[in-house]
């Protein structure tokens, strides 16, 4: 009987029990934990979908997690297990993109505002993890992040590599070099290997190739059409295929100075090559990356030629962008040298289309965008272009003007419109008086269409509420 009622009484584990437990527990953390990242974003998923749940980094964010659940399900409040995020600078550089994640998730919890007593703690820790993100940007914590900061990829070899590039530099350059021995290896195949390796992400290969392929089509001039055909077709693979090259820029430099020997008359290959190749460059997304080696190539050639001064214009207005503000403002600031080389016959075969663009440059709620195009006035040579055409090129922009002197809402952009508008009323006041009649009627003709089509939608949707009434 004794031995029964023994029996009954729960024993103590033995330690051996124990450490087992503890092994079993060890193992399935550590499973856990090698799960990756995509597991403890699904567990940060949950965390967050509980209100007022902060995981500390330290403790498996999983078990945290069941705890601060658990702890609800058992009616414990929820301002009991608040525990601060640790710091960028606590965590190592594998964990710090899963703390990033965690912090905005956190973040997106609402507090409530009206009761200023209430979950004091939480409202702490939120506005301090809210200000370390906003210095995240300044300070560069994140790696992997900044991704329009990356350094560029430098080859380990490079030290090896160097030495090579440069004995084939000095042999290439080298006034003892006979050409006519040395054309049987750097023939048309070397030239093209070579070529290809402009697609390196190493700047200092980019560089000793971008001298060598300039010394070879200046030694070896038999080599010169092939070599523009060359680059040409990497431009074509760039533009119309991939839009990822690392060697357009060092590409464009040797073109520079290509272009600024050519002789006149230009030949027509040679503005072909400017129709077909260099205006469509324009159009990649990654444009400020080789821009301004671009812009030098076209103005070489409006030296040679400023007639060209027409297809460039509306190559530029073909490529225009329409959303990307930062490429519209590299837009007007080429566009500015194109018209510092224009003549006035080309300018008036243009100017219409050109000053269309203009005007809604001039309206853009980007202020830097407004603010270039205003700048155009500035330009002695282009003010002139315009003053001369002022009766076909006012009317075009005349709305826009006035549309940013009523309610533009930057300041400076607002105050280059006024000296704008009163420029051209100093010049010539009955044109700007007539401007301004018809964009009042052109005005109240717009409010009569509007009100209009807003009586006709009200009518439809009486037609309708009857249908369904009956």
């Amino acid at each position: 009987m004794f031995k029964q009622i023994l029996n009954k009484i729960p024993r103590k584990h033995s330690k051996s029990a124990k450490d087992h437990n503890l092994s079993s527990s060890s193992s399935k953390n550590s499973k856990r934990s090698e799960a990756g990242s995509e597991k403890i974003s699904s567990a940060v998923n949950e965390v967050i979908s509980v209100p007022h749940s902060v995981v500390s980094v330290g403790n498996n964010p999983e078990d945290e997690f069941f705890r601060d659940r658990k702890s609800k399900e058992n009616g414990i409040p929820d301002t009991v297990l608040y525990e601060s995020l640790p710091s960028f600078a606590d965590v190592p550089s594998s964990e710090k993109q899963i703390l990033f994640i965690r912090k905005l998730k956190f973040c997106c919890t609402l507090s409530d505002f009206t009761d200023p007593t209430k979950n004091l703690r939480e409202k702490e820790i939120k506005q301090q993890t809210l200000m370390e993100l906003v210095d995240l940007r300044e300070n560069k914590i994140l790696d992997g992040l900044e991704l329009e900061e990356d350094e560029p990829a430098m080859d380990p070899a490079w030290p090896h590599l160097q030495i090579v590039y440069e004995i084939l530099l000095r042999m290439v350059a080298s006034p003892e070099t006979d050409v006519k021995v040395a054309i049987g290896y750097i023939d048309k195949s070397f030239v093209l290997k070579l070529i290809d390796l402009f697609d390196s992400e190493d700047p200092r290969e980019r560089e000793y190739l971008k001298t060598i392929v300039h010394r070879i089509y200046g030694k070896f001039m038999v080599h010169r059409p092939f070599i523009r055909i060359t680059i040409n077709n990497v431009f074509y693979h760039f533009i119309f295929e991939t839009e990822k090259h690392n060697g357009i820029a060092e590409l464009l430099e040797i073109l520079g100075s290509i272009i600024n020997g050519f002789s006149l008359p230009l030949k027509e290959e040679h503005k072909l090559f400017l129709q077909r190749t260099l205006i469509p460059l324009h159009k990649p997304k990654c444009l400020a990356m080789y821009h301004q080696q671009l812009s030098y190539c076209i103005a070489q050639f409006l030296e040679k030629d400023c007639k060209l001064a027409v297809m460039v214009t509306r190559g530029l207005l073909k490529y225009w962008p329409v959303t990307n503000s930062s490429k519209e403002v590299l837009f007007l600031n080429e566009l500015e040298e194109v018209l510092q080389a224009t003549q006035p016959p080309e300018f008036q075969l243009f100017m219409v289309p050109l000053f269309h663009r203009i005007s809604h440059c001039l309206n853009s709620l980007h202020f830097q965008v407004a603010e270039r195009a205003l700048f155009l006035w500035n330009n002695d040579r282009i003010e002139i272009l315009i003053l001369q055409n002022r009766r076909v090129i006012l009317p075009i922009i005349f709305p826009a003007l006035e549309r940013n002197s009523r309610h533009h809402w930057n300041q400076a952009v607002h105050g280059l419109t006024l000296t704008i508008r009163k420029f051209f009323y100093d010049l010539d006041p009955d044109l700007v008086k007539a401007c301004l009649l018809k964009f009042r009627e052109d005005e109240s003709k717009e409010d009569e269409v509007k009100e209009k089509r807003e009586t006709t939608w009200k009518h439809l949707e009486k037609l309708a509420a009857e249908k369904d009434a009956k």
